[in-house]
């Protein structure tokens, strides 16, 4: 059974820094990609971050470009979110997903291709 568990979210001020993670059981890094993504109330969900353990590639929403970065522990079946300067904006409930296909720029986003979802956790950026 394919699990994907986040932790480390929470209440932060704006600026502050924050890091996900993803625990990944019942699955192998380099067989999926791992995205992250987040929605706010009222808002549609909106693809983060993603990526490709078998490569090594990376993809980041333009609104985290330069703040967030992604990671991953093969090893561990880790895949870890650092968010740095984090704006009111970034409030959201972060998910993480598994994806069997393989990520590329137009693509990593979109959320249908994800087979496997974790529960989702909240962070809030106070102004």
């Amino acid at each position: 059974e394919v699990q994907l568990v986040e932790s480390g979210g929470g209440l932060v001020q704006t600026g502050g820094s924050l890091r996900l993670s993803c625990a990944a059981s019942g699955l192998t890094l380099y067989d999926y990609a791992i995205g992250w993504f987040r929605q706010a109330p009222g808002k549609k969900r909106e693809g983060v971050s993603c990526i490709s353990s078998s490569d090594g590639s990376t993809f980041y929403a333009d609104s985290v470009k330069g703040r967030f970065t992604i990671s991953s522990d093969n090893a561990k079946n880790m895949v870890y979110l650092q968010m740095n300067n984090l704006k009111p904006d970034d409030t959201a409930v972060y998910v993480c997903g598994a994806s069997p296909y393989r990520p590329h720029r137009d693509s990593w986003y979109r959320d249908w291709e994800y087979t496997e979802w974790g529960q989702g956790i909240q962070v809030t950026v106070s102004s």
